[in-house]
């Protein structure tokens, strides 16, 4: 059973309460802080983005001890909006629909879900997650619950870095050969029209497998106004329910995607 109201007031790790004689404040900590798991990659020259799109640049502006004694240090960056762990927009596959600044802040903070296809994907690295996995999942795990956010473990974290590996490809402005794992239309019509999830996350590069020509999951999910969350980081460390997600991206007004720091809370215990 996800213990939601656990984790809400974990996350006011201190109460500040007026005690002894002076009336002063004194901090008092939670003893049940949640175990925090990060599933976002840093951003760096070597993060991985789509082909064809611009990759992280970080050009220094300062960095060291000004003429009055001080330090300083600040930087310019630029990239893409889809590279490195990032959220799409319902916009990118949809038109008219929402993007990044739109999306109801609501949908960014929900119980988490994880549905492993590894063991499929060990044997074809294109497998889709299909409707037939989520509902044998279901039957083992329980209903997936509205309002949750679903993600999709392929294994294929364990090549983050390796663009070949990763992508299927080494070509930088060529996306017409890619190989990985992603999600099947099926699979993306019960998750959005079945159990309403508010959001659908991959440890790959795209909802969609690699060779995917019409990018029906996007399609599907985006047209429901459901953003994805993709190169999601550590879902080997989750559990299959039982946690919360955050997911917040860089608030980019008109925005089709935006870098975006997931992180999952569970029970300390």
């Amino acid at each position: 059973m996800l213990r939601c109201s656990l984790f809400l007031l974990s996350l006011s790790i201190l109460l500040f309460v007026a005690c002894g004689s002076g009336g002063q404040p004194e901090a008092e900590t939670f003893t049940e802080v949640p175990r925090i798991v990060d599933l976002s990659y840093s951003f760096e020259e070597t993060t991985l983005y789509w082909p064809n799109n611009k990759p992280f640049q970080h050009d220094e502006v300062a960095y060291g001890r000004t003429e009055a004694g001080y330090w300083y240090a600040s930087f310019n960056f630029a990239a893409s909006e889809h590279g490195g762990t990032h959220l799409d927009a319902p916009v990118h596959f949809a038109e008219g629909k929402q993007s990044v600044e739109q999306i109801p802040i609501e949908r960014h903070i929900g119980p988490g879900i994880k549905i492993s296809i590894a063991e499929q994907v060990s044997r074809d690295r294109d497998y889709r997650l299909t409707a037939a996995d989520i509902l044998a999942w279901e039957e083992r795990a329980g209903r997936i619950p509205t309002g949750a956010i679903v993600l999709v473990q392929t294994g294929w974290g364990q090549y983050w870095g390796n663009r070949a590996e990763y992508l299927g490809s080494e070509k930088q402005d060529d996306a017409s050969d890619l190989h990985f794992p992603g999600i099947a239309a099926d699979a993306a019509e019960l998750l959005a029209g079945q159990r309403e999830v508010a959001m659908v996350g991959i440890d790959t590069a795209s909802l969609d497998h690699g060779p995917s020509r019409d990018f029906i999951a996007h399609r599907i999910l985006n047209g429901a106004d459901i953003p994805g969350l993709e190169n999601v980081a550590n879902l080997e460390q989750l559990p299959e329910r039982g946690f919360l997600v955050v997911a917040l991206p860089m608030k980019i007004a008109g925005g089709s995607g935006a870098p975006c720091r997931v992180v999952a809370l569970l029970d300390a215990h």
